[in-house]
């Protein structure tokens, strides 16, 4: 627990309780996170504070901290302690003498040096020290004291967990030397779904070829404030069309890649099922999120969440050789394949048992390769060795998958959206199955889902080059 918050009760002294000489202190001592932390908060990404390589050639030879931090410690003192909850700021002077390094332990302090009955008002001489005795900072601070005696509960802070958000800029260094696809953007009418096509379009990802109503799509630009200049656009009367126009003109080879604008899934799905578009294979199609979140090692492919509603075991196997497909395009050489469901023993009353029982003895009579499959797995045991163990689960695949593979589109989109909004997952969703990769994604993505989910795509319609579906 931190010093500064290792009291059940904060409490205050009031003005004529304070006597000149008067102190109080706490220690805090400095980690990594905590640099993160406030440059986070305050905006200040010197990289003298956040950057190893570059740290070392200035004349402090590493990462110190932003001076401020130590401000922020005085401020807590002054709040909590001495004069504490009441307390309102009116004046500091700060000197920053020495640096303050990661594993450096403060010990902040103020003194009282002069009250003024008339005013209320307290001077204060504040200082850090490290643990060298070394002063750090020095300075001097005017409150107005509070006159009323102050009691309550400490306020339980929320856990702050720092995600470092690395994945995209190295998944687009990645892909970027490729060289930007030709794209149908499909019905993109409201700004998220434009302005994501354009996003990607800037990140050298794709060359967008606008498949919808002229009028409509000029006005959602107006008015979201979007620049379609030099942008090709394929005018159509409605959604509908837009699906039917976008799905040819990747059947003739005019795009090498379809992504998903306003309208409906269903609407741009059955437009690429359709038999003149010339875009089905013989493989069912289905959706992948490609995900990484902070508490697994690895990203791994969710499958499927989007698309197959309650799939057959034929249709499961296809669900299956799609994931490993995407698995071998973003260099995972064998993924190790989950089957999952709510227990990891096969229950002829639990058809999801049966099924992965079944998927996994196809992988072994070779009707499903690339892949590594075990199954039924719970989902503890295919993400946590600890777990797999205690099961007394011994397997290639268990505690360590690349892929999971749910029974069903509501449990899928439940877990999906379960990683990504409380488990901090970075997401990318794509269409597998088809001739041209797809790139579907929800009206809530974010900005960085909808330019990875184009990179994935960009990397795909490249491998199709060579080697189509």
């Amino acid at each position: 627990m931190s010093p500064l918050q290792d009291l059940a009760i904060v409490r205050n002294r009031t003005f004529d309780e304070i006597a000149v000489g008067d102190s109080a202190s706490i220690e805090r001592t400095l980690k990594a996170e905590d640099i993160q932390l406030f440059a986070v908060m305050s905006g200040d990404v010197n990289p003298a504070h956040l950057d190893a390589e570059y740290a070392a050639s200035t004349r402090f030879h590493g990462v110190i901290a932003h001076g401020m931090w130590g401000g922020a410690l005085i401020s807590a003192v002054l709040g909590t302690r001495l004069p504490g909850p009441g307390t309102v700021y009116l004046a500091q002077t700060l000197k920053f003498l020495r640096p303050v390094r990661v594993g450096d332990t403060l010990t902040v302090r103020v003194c009282v040096s002069t009250r003024d009955e008339a005013r209320k008002r307290l001077t204060l001489a504040c200082s850090c020290t490290n643990q060298q005795g070394e002063a750090v900072i020095d300075g001097e601070a005017t409150v107005l004291a509070p006159t009323e005696r102050i009691e309550r509960a400490a306020t339980t802070l929320p856990e702050v967990r720092l995600r470092t958000a690395d994945g995209l800029p190295r998944l687009l260094a990645h892909v970027r030397p490729l060289g930007a696809i030709r794209v149908a953007v499909v019905h993109p009418c409201d700004a998220l779904s434009l302005g994501g096509a354009l996003d990607a379009q800037a990140a050298g990802l794709i060359v967008p070829v606008l498949v919808a109503p002229r009028a409509r799509l000029l006005a959602v630009a107006a008015e979201a404030g979007l620049d379609l200049a030099g942008i090709e656009v394929e005018d159509v009367p409605h959604s509908h069309a837009a699906a039917a126009r976008a799905a040819e003109m990747a059947g003739k080879g005019e795009v090498e890649a379809l992504m998903k604008g306003s309208l409906h899934t269903d609407e741009l799905m059955g437009a690429v099922l359709a038999a003149g578009a010339g875009l089905r294979t013989a493989r069912r199609l289905s959706h992948c999120y490609l995900m990484q979140t902070p508490a697994y090692p690895r990203p791994f492919i969710l499958t499927d969440a989007a698309i197959n509603i309650a799939p057959t075991l034929s249709e499961k196997a296809d669900i299956v050789r799609n994931a490993i497909d995407l698995a071998h395009a973003i260099g995972v050489a064998v993924p190790r394949v989950a089957i999952l469901a709510a227990v990891e023993t096969v229950n002829p009353a639990m058809p999801a048992t049966l099924d992965a029982a079944a998927l996994c003895k196809m992988a072994d009579r070779g009707q499903i390769a690339g892949g590594v499959l075990d199954g039924p797995l719970a989902f503890d045991n295919a993400v946590s060795i600890a777990a797999a163990r205690v099961k007394g689960i011994c397997s290639e695949v268990a505690g360590q998958a690349d892929v999971l593979v749910v029974p069903d589109l509501e449990s899928g989109n439940m877990l999906a959206k379960q990683l990504e909004y409380m488990g901090d997952a970075a997401t990318a969703g794509i269409v597998m199955g088809a001739k041209v990769p797809i790139v579907l994604t929800s009206r809530a993505d974010s900005r960085e889902t909808r330019i990875a989910s184009c990179a994935i795509a960009l990397m795909l319609a490249h491998r199709y080059r060579s080697a189509r579906p």
